[in-house]
Parts: C-alpha cells; structure tokens; sequence
C-alpha cells in the first residue's frame, strides 16, 4: 500500500510539473503603429 501511495504521489508531482511548464511559452508581441490623421505640413521655403 505505501508502495502504490508513493508512486500515486511521484506520478501527480510529476503530472503538475508538467503542466506548469507547459503553460510558459513566450508570448509574442506585435506593435501596430497606428496611420497619422492628418499630414503634417512640410517646409518648403520662407515665403512659400
């Protein structure tokens, strides 16, 4: 009985650690810049 205990207990152990280190990919993320509303003017000259 203790044998089959111990065994049960080494098999959840090993199950949840599993299950833990599953769950840690490394997420990838995508940064969109967003589209100007306006044009910002340009500078074409002194008195253009």
């Amino acid at each position: 009985m203790s044998k089959s205990i111990k065994m049960l207990a080494a098999f959840g152990f090993v199950a949840s650690v599993a299950a833990c280190t599953s769950g840690q990919t490394e997420e990838e993320y995508v940064v969109v810049e967003p589209a100007p509303i306006s044009v910002e003017p340009v500078y074409t000259g002194k008195y253009k």
